[in-house]
């Protein structure tokens, strides 16, 4: 039986670096990687391609949909799967973005390195061996519709809605706090344990049916601003924005909330002024859990940013909301269809 050919795409990060004049940075490329992983061409017929080598805090919404391009022509030239390497600092970002952008049959998988290769231990090699082995996996190409974009780290497979870097540097440092991974890596076999609920991109889909894709969106992109609340916060930020006819550029704004979906009272005045004007959505910045809709109904709680405009984006933390609301964005999605779509994670 032949093997299933896989794309692998490069974009740099901890996983690809190299000896610096001081430290290290990114160097290695695609077909690196792939010689590192010992035994992975048993597994498939491989195709490497360096799109970058740079550090992933140097990504941008532009250079995953480009990836997600890249994605969409191999598998439109037949290819089974693909696996993207990059770097740690934003992958829950850029899975979370492939997966609202991707339209594909085929798994894909996200992979990195918490250790770069001139440590001690490096995990980088088999991050990429047990990403290939899951992108081969029989249950897993039959399933890839419905598990949407996975990350694969250090034998955990997580899905993109879920998944969060939950420590700076640590080996373990990922996670899917609210669900729990999705499947593990055990010797040679995968074994799914469940699977994602993608409501958000069910929607987003169907209010975009009439043939746009984000994929297709051309530059300029619209920009998103993330504001976390925070004990005392000033809001002069918010007042900059409300005070400026083109709110300094930005077309949505992501509230990073207290609690349940809290602000500080004294910043809703600006609210009123910047929900008429631009989507103001609220996200927890506590990173799991969904917000509340109808317990606190003091000032800035959450009954009340509701009544102001603001919209919920239920168990969306603010990274994977703010770039939810930029999809939306950028399909040109009015308001009510903006609410079909909040509904959905809520």
């Amino acid at each position: 039986m032949s093997k299933p050919r896989i794309a692998v795409f490069a974009l740099g990060g901890t996983i690809s670096m190299v000896k610096g004049e001081a430290g290290v940075r990114p160097g290695l490329t695609a077909e690196q990687l792939v010689a590192a992983a010992p035994g992975i061409d048993a597994l498939a017929e491989i195709e490497a391609r360096t799109i970058s080598t740079i550090g992933s805090s140097d990504l941008s919404v532009g250079a995953v949909l480009d990836v997600a391009r890249a994605v969409e022509a191999a598998v439109a030239d037949g290819v089974d799967g693909a696996i993207v390497t990059q770097g740690t600092d934003t992958m829950e970002e850029s899975a979370f973005l492939l997966d609202l952008a991707l339209r594909v049959d085929v798994p894909v998988a996200v992979t990195g390195a918490m250790r770069n290769p001139l440590s001690i231990s490096h995990d980088g090699p088999g991050n990429v061996y047990a990403a290939m082995q899951v992108v081969t996996d029989k249950a897993v190409r039959d399933q890839a519709r419905d598990l949407g974009v996975m990350v694969v780290m250090l034998d955990s497979i997580h899905a993109a809605v879920d998944v969060a870097k939950a420590n700076t540097s640590r080996i373990d440092a990922f996670a899917s706090p609210e669900a729990g991974p999705i499947g593990v890596v055990i010797e040679d076999r995968v074994r799914l344990t469940g699977r994602p609920v993608r409501a958000h991109k069910t929607a987003l889909d169907a209010e975009l049916a009439d043939g746009t894709a984000l994929t297709g969106v051309a530059p300029p992109l619209p920009s998103v601003a993330m504001l976390t609340m925070a004990m005392g916060e000033s809001g002069a930020l918010l007042a900059a924005l409300a005070d400026d006819p083109e709110t300094l550029g930005y077309q949505g704004i992501v509230l990073g909330a207290m609690g349940g979906g809290h602000t500080p009272s004294w910043l809703t005045p600006h609210l009123d002024v910047l929900t008429p004007r631009l989507p103001v959505v609220m996200a927890g910045r506590i990173q799991a859990g969904y917000l509340l809709a109808k317990t606190y109904e003091r000032e800035g709680s959450e009954m009340d940013l509701l009544r102001r405009g603001v919209r919920s984006a239920g168990r969306l933390p603010p990274l994977k909301a703010r770039l939810l609301l930029n999809a939306m964005l950028m399909g040109g999605l009015d308001t009510a269809a903006m609410d079909r779509v909040w509904a959905a994670v809520n």
